[in-house]
Order: structure tokens, then sequence, then C-alpha cells
């Protein structure tokens, strides 16, 4: 089975960082966000990946053909311009990196890729800029169990303030963050079945508009609800919360 990562977009709201790379090239812990991303399906058994590239997608390509390398223990002989790899600690992966287009928004992405899903009856699909605790596995099950042509993970998303817990005009306390308003969003990390394309028209489509609202209003679409840890690298601010996770060393992503 395949994870498609979509990292393409300019990550306009990160422009501290996404001058010189794409935005799912920004490290958390010393990494791409990317790579945590990957983390997460091959610790769920999904080792083949498909990368939809557009914005700097040299940066990414230049990454993954000096991963190996850069993840091995390696002497250079000079004398005869030879090289010795010692051990390699590289994960399982393959990886195809597809130019998607500069431009092309993620309906236009998903369509330019699915040649190279031809032979998959499913595949995965998600944002390259959010991380979370995802049981991908449970959420296939759901997809193979509920038999429609897409499932959409949905999560509550993360406060961004305290909130005052009060009784009528009285503060009882202060509640650090709490989740969302009680409502459910898109938090990527979809299944997919290839016939969505047909609900894509080209690279102007934008994924969770027409295809989507047209996927449930078919009666096509499932859900499935993640009631654990999930958050976007939308911003500066979020960079930083999610490096402050990693760096206590209790991120809660990590799941391998």
């Amino acid at each position: 089975m395949k994870a498609v990562i979509l990292a393409g977009g300019l990550g306009t709201r990160l422009a501290e960082e996404t001058s010189t790379r794409p935005k799912p090239m920004i490290d958390i812990g010393g990494m791409p966000i990317l790579w945590h991303i990957m983390k997460i399906y091959s610790s769920h058994g999904i080792d083949d990946f498909i990368i939809c590239l557009g914005y700097k997608g040299y940066v990414i390509k230049e990454f993954f053909a000096n991963y190996f390398l850069h993840m091995s223990d390696v002497t250079f002989d000079m004398r005869d311009n030879t090289s010795v790899v010692h051990s390699a600690k590289a994960e399982p992966w393959r990886v195809t990196l597809v130019d998607t287009g500069a431009d092309t928004m993620i309906g236009g992405r998903i369509k330019r890729i699915l040649p190279y899903l031809q032979e998959d009856p499913i595949f995965c699909l998600t944002y390259g800029d959010g991380v979370g605790n995802v049981d991908v596995r449970a959420s296939i099950d759901l997809h193979k169990r509920e038999g429609r042509l897409a499932t959409v993970t949905a999560t509550q998303p993360p406060g961004r303030f305290g909130a005052l817990v009060v009784d009528g005009t009285r503060v009882l306390g202060f509640q650090e963050k709490p989740v969302g308003d009680g409502g459910w969003i898109n938090g990527g990390f979809f299944v997919l079945s290839p016939k969505v394309g047909d609900y894509i028209e080209g690279d102007s489509v934008v994924w969770e508009r027409e295809p989507l609202e047209r996927l449930a209003n078919e009666g096509q679409l499932s859900v499935y609800h993640h009631n654990g840890f999930w958050q976007p690298m939308d911003t500066l601010r979020d960079k930083r919360h999610l490096e402050a996770l990693w760096d206590s060393g209790k991120a809660p992503w990590k799941t391998w």
C-alpha cells in the first residue's frame, strides 16, 4: 500500500522559513516535518511513498538523493576516489517524487499522481505539514469496512488560547488550551480509492471543495474520528510548539 504526501504548496504563512525551502522541509528536531509524517506511516507498515512536488521541489529531491549517505557511516578514500559504507540507519522506504506543478491545486496534484497508483485499490493521502498519533491502520480498516470511495480523518483542532472556567460571574479556574469548540475538522490522513480521480477535472480543482463536497453528497465519504493528538504547522508559532514537544522527549506523534 502507498501513502501520498502533498508537498508542493508555497507555505506563505511561514515565509520566514519557506523563502529557501518548501514547507514540508522545515525541520522539527533536526529532521524535516515530511520525515516525521513518513515515520508515522512507516510505524503502521506503510513504506512506499509518492510525494507531490511543486514549489522548490528540487530541495526534496536532493534530500532523498543523499538520504542513504547521510544516514550511514562511510569512509571516503581520496587516493582512488572510492567510498565504503560501514553501516546504514536508513529506513526501508521506496520514495517516488513527482513534479505536480508549482501552481497546481491539491485536486490537480492528486489527479497527476494517479498513474502511479493503477494497481492499487486504495491508497493513503495526507498533507505535508501536519502530524498526529493517528491510528492509520484503524482508518484503513474503517475505509474497507464501509466500502466508500473516500475516508477522511476528523479531528478537533487544538485550542489556541487558555479558557476561563466560570460559574455565573465567578471564575472557578483556568483551562489550558482546551480542544476547539466541539466541532470536527478535516485533519487529512485520508484513505482513498483511485476512482476519486473521476471527481477531479484538472489542475485548478481545490480538493476540499467540489470533489469532497460531491463525494459527501453522493454518500461516498466516510469519516474516521481521531480523538488523540493532531497539530498542523501553519505558523511560526506552531513550529515552535512542535519543536518544544519534540525537545521534551514526549512528542505525541512519535509512534515509532
